[in-house]
Parts: C-alpha cells; structure tokens; sequence
C-alpha cells in the first residue's frame, strides 16, 4: 500500500524516515483555522484529519497520515509568532512555566473506508529565563517557523528544563502512537515496512 505524509515539515518527515516504511510527502493546502470554543485536542484532531483528507481524496488508494500540533499554555493555543516581539512575548509567558504539546493524528485510506484519528499530549516545563535568554534564543532564527515560538528538536532544548510524555510528539509526530494504529488498523509494522 502506497503510504502518503500529507505534510511538509522537515521534522515530521525526518521522524518517519527513521523506520522501514516507504512514504511520499504531499503538503496539504488546507486553511489551518481554529475554531472559537474548540478545545486544543478537538482543534489538533480536526486539522489533521482535513488535512489528511484533502490528500487522500485525490490519493483513494493511498493510506494518508495527517498530522497537526499546538501548543497549549493555561487552555490557550500559541500558534507560530507572527514576528520577533510575538515570539519574545510567547517564550516569557512559557518561562518557568509547564505547558502541554497536543498533536492529532489522522491516518485515512478511502479504499478500504477507514478514517483513524487520535492525540497525544506532552508535558514541557521552561525553565525561568531571564530577558537575555529569550533575546538570544530568538537570535537564532529558530522560533519564527514554531508553534509556541520554540523547537525542542534544536536550540529549544535549552530553555527545556523538563518533559513528561513523548519527545516526538513535542517534534510533530508522536511515532510511536503512530506505529500503534497502523499496526492495529492497518497492519503495518514500522520495524519491517510492512
């Protein structure tokens, strides 16, 4: 069965190019709009599931992997910084602070009319950083592209002081959940490719 990322993220690609599966990469072009009253896992759910199938749709024979991921600090979602001030702010309000990594998966194969979709949640504590730690981390270009303005994967990881749950779900792709469904709804192995 061809098997289709229906993302463009270099993290998410560089995850699932760490098992035995074959994978095209095809990036959705959904709006990622959240929706007012949606809770954090409702939104990650839904975003991956339209994004999952606006690939599979035209994909019918392919099973779809759709992924989505916000951060949440205090039931309030930290989308990507529109600029360096919004990413200063977002870091001094995470400082110190545990804040939760939510990320849905969706995985869909139109052939067989099967329609997964399930979440995973991450603990992350910042440490307190003081003024000069937010400026220099924001110096590094590396929070721009960043829900919650951080990368854990790079310079990130130093302003972490500790996580509960799974480290690559705070990446973009919990795997070994992921490995869990495809194996129980679709029976794929990550460990052999198939």
């Amino acid at each position: 069965m061809n098997i289709i990322l229906a993302s463009a993220s270099p993290r998410r690609k560089e995850i699932l190019e760490n098992t035995n599966v074959k994978f095209d990469i095809i990036k959705s072009e959904i709006d990622e709009v959240i929706l007012d009253q949606e809770l954090p896992p409702e939104v990650v759910m839904r975003l991956a599931f339209e994004k999952a199938m606006d690939i599979a749709s035209k994909n019918e024979d392919s099973l779809v992997i759709g992924a989505d991921t916000v951060v949440v600090l205090d039931n309030t979602i930290l989308g990507k910084p529109k600029d360096e001030e919004d990413a200063f702010d977002m870091i001094n309000k995470l400082s110190g602070k545990t804040h939760q990594v939510v990320t849905g998966i969706s995985l869909i194969n139109l052939n067989v009319n099967k329609k997964i979709i399930d979440y995973v949640v991450s603990n992350v504590k910042f440490k307190d950083l003081s003024k000069e730690d937010i400026i220099d981390y924001i110096k590094t270009n590396e929070s721009l592209d960043k829900a919650g303005a951080y990368g854990i994967q790079g310079y990130g990881a130093l302003l972490v002081e500790e996580i509960q749950g799974d480290y690559f779900n705070i990446v973009g792709l919990p795997i070994s959940r992921l490995s869990d469904l495809l194996r129980k709804h679709f029976n794929i192995n990550l460990f052999y490719g198939g």
